[in-house]
């Protein structure tokens, strides 16, 4: 029988950080993070989501991203999806990459092939 941590690690739900909040420092989650406000600091997660009105500022390190606000740093990830109106200023590693039509992006980019 699992402990009761492991059990809240295997069934790890969605923190979101609301539009009123500004984060400095780390973020790190088992689960999915949603990035609605402003965070400046390293972000850890299985899944990150920066909302239209969201910010990060830093480095990310998750298997999936989804852009559709702004984001300046680093990005890691397996899957990244770059919404139409995202801005992104990164250098990012990735395995797929989706990018919309009308998203902005500065960077360099490089494909992970393990």
């Amino acid at each position: 029988m699992p402990t009761p941590a492991e059990s809240n690690r295997n069934s790890a739900a969605k923190s979101v950080l609301s539009s009123d909040l500004r984060i400095t420092g780390d973020v790190s989650s088992d689960g999915a993070v949603e990035i609605l406000g402003i965070v400046e600091g390293t972000v850890t997660a299985q899944s990150l989501m920066v909302g239209v009105d969201g910010a990060l500022n830093g480095t990310v390190s998750a298997e999936t991203v989804e852009v559709k606000g702004r984001l300046d740093g680093r990005i890691s990830c397996a899957t990244l999806t770059l919404r139409g109106h995202c801005t992104v200023a990164a250098d990012i590693t990735y395995r797929n990459l989706i990018i919309e039509s009308g998203a902005t992006i500065q960077g360099r980019f490089k494909q992970d092939k393990s």
